[in-house]
């Protein structure tokens, strides 16, 4: 069995978020940037793009924010919206979608999906369905050229008794005893639209009663039982707070056992204070919230470390770090060969996994391994000449 998947939407609209189609509320704040950093880091599974734009240069520009949107999420994001022909596929998966929604109303759609399964594969294609009928007459077309639909409200039922593939429904249900009563469908794989989207709702927390009524999610669970920690005389453990991309050590803390569960809960860095006496998640008051990325323990298992996306300040200082004392140094080359190798494989592999227009990795990719190892063999050849001669 595989994991339900909590699918949030933006509607992007002008460049900035709204409220829904036709609308031109602001949804939030209406940043797009910022709400997919909060998805990412709020447990989303992964993320829905939907470009209302009616013109060919808002489109355009829309394709640029969508790109922004994938620079900065963490998790897939699913590209919907505006989508006629071949060539708006090809922008939005170079853009950096993982997926493309293709509307099932709109009669040329229909005969595009073929051409774009066999352009860029099955599992890229989304189709979404407004009525029953869009499903059944094409049904066989969907199964064989789609990876995934993507049902709205009016059809979730008849769609999902139906399909043989993963059917995500996106619904305006608000109350989750029913949204997780939807889940246990073995036939839905997911939930999109109004409630997984809205930012007052906690989807850490939704995940965990889905897991408490056996719905399989992806959470955050410990591999090594709080029993087996090494504790101090206050029965509490140390935590050592990284920056989970630059390593940067950020502050130390102390957690309990009801800390430790509640971060895997949250998804929120929660500690113990010892001064006074009481659980607090950081950046509860402040804003600057610690959204976990990993925890590690030590090989005494005394020590957690942690690596976290920071929001704003770690120390109350409002200083990035708490450690900015200088004690002493002394002047050394703080270059890491290993990091600038592991940077550039970083990059190959995002270039393989999200293609970009006039990317020489991509052209690479798409001619081949022979034009790739040659390339390889002319670097090989370079540094062999930069050795002998290193002025």
């Amino acid at each position: 069995m595989t994991d339900k998947m909590m699918i949030p939407c933006i509607y992007l609209q002008y460049q900035k978020a709204v409220t829904g189609f036709g609308q031109r509320n602001l949804f939030h704040n209406g940043d797009v940037e910022e709400l997919a950093r909060f998805y990412s880091d709020s447990g989303a599974d992964a993320l829905l793009v939907f470009d209302f734009s009616s013109e060919d240069k808002e489109h355009e520009e829309a394709i640029a924010k969508i790109k922004d949107i994938c620079n900065v999420s963490e998790i897939p994001v699913i590209g919907a919206g505006n989508i006629r022909r071949m060539e708006d596929v090809k922008k939005l998966i170079y853009a950096g979608c993982t997926k493309v929604v293709l509307n099932f109303s709109k009669e040329g759609n229909i005969l595009l999906l073929e051409e774009v399964s066999k352009r860029f594969g099955k599992e890229k294609m989304v189709v979404s369905i407004s009525s029953a009928r869009e499903f059944l007459d094409h049904k066989e077309r969907i199964e064989e050229w789609a990876g995934m639909v993507l049902a709205l409200d009016a059809v979730q039922d008849e769609i999902r008794a139906v399909s043989s593939i993963p059917v995500i429904l996106h619904t305006d249900i608000c109350d989750p005893k029913v949204l997780r009563s939807l889940l246990k469908s073995g036939s839905v794989s997911g939930l999109s639209g109004s409630y997984i989207s809205a930012v007052e709702h906690s989807v850490f927390s939704f995940k965990d009663l889905c897991r408490e009524e056996g719905i399989q999610v992806n959470t955050f669970e410990s591999k090594i039982a709080w029993s087996e920690f090494t504790l101090n005389q206050d029965g509490l453990i140390p935590v050592v707070v990284q920056d989970y991309k630059t390593d940067e050590v950020l502050m130390v803390a102390y957690m309990n056992e009801e800390a430790f569960s509640a971060t895997l809960k949250t998804g929120k860095m929660t500690y113990w204070s010892r001064s006074r006496r009481e659980l607090w998640t950081k950046g509860l008051t402040s804003g600057h919230v610690q959204y976990v990325k990993s925890m590690m323990l030590d090989c005494d298992n005394d020590t957690i470390l942690a690596k976290v996306a920071q929001v704003g300040a770690a120390c109350h200082t409002g200083n990035r770090s708490c450690f900015f004392k200088p004690l002493m140094k002394k002047e050394y080359d703080d270059t890491n060969p290993l990091r600038v190798f592991q940077d550039v494989y970083d990059v190959i592999l995002d270039r393989r996994e999200h293609p970009k227009e006039g990317s020489y990795t991509n052209y690479l990719f798409d001619k081949g391994i022979d034009k790739i190892l040659k390339k390889v063999g002319e670097e090989c050849t370079e540094i062999v000449i930069a050795a002998k001669n290193p002025n």
